[in-house]
């Protein structure tokens, strides 16, 4: 049964590092922001852009590349299952 699941959990889990990824409301108000501890990279963004604009674009910049990272390994699997099967 796992193999036959195995495409819907591991979509499931990219769904869910990607909402953790962009969980902000809750972090902050919560958890709170400690640098190390509960700072999520939306807080990091949002700090950021007080700060340092520089560091702000590049945290943006990097989540950008992890979400569409995972999407395309996502859609790479989806296509290779329809494939397969």
């Amino acid at each position: 049964m796992l193999p036959l699941a195995g495409r819907s959990v591991l979509s499931g889990l990219v769904l869910c590092w990607t909402r953790a990824l962009g969980e902000f409301g809750a972090t902050i108000l919560f958890a709170g922001n400690m640098a190390g501890r509960t700072q999520t990279m939306p807080l990091a963004i949002y700090l950021g852009f007080e700060r340092d604009v520089g560091v702000a674009l590049a945290l943006s910049v990097l989540l950008l590349l992890v979400s569409t990272l995972l999407l395309l390994a996502i859609r790479s699997l989806e296509r290779n299952a329809l494939e397969r099967g």
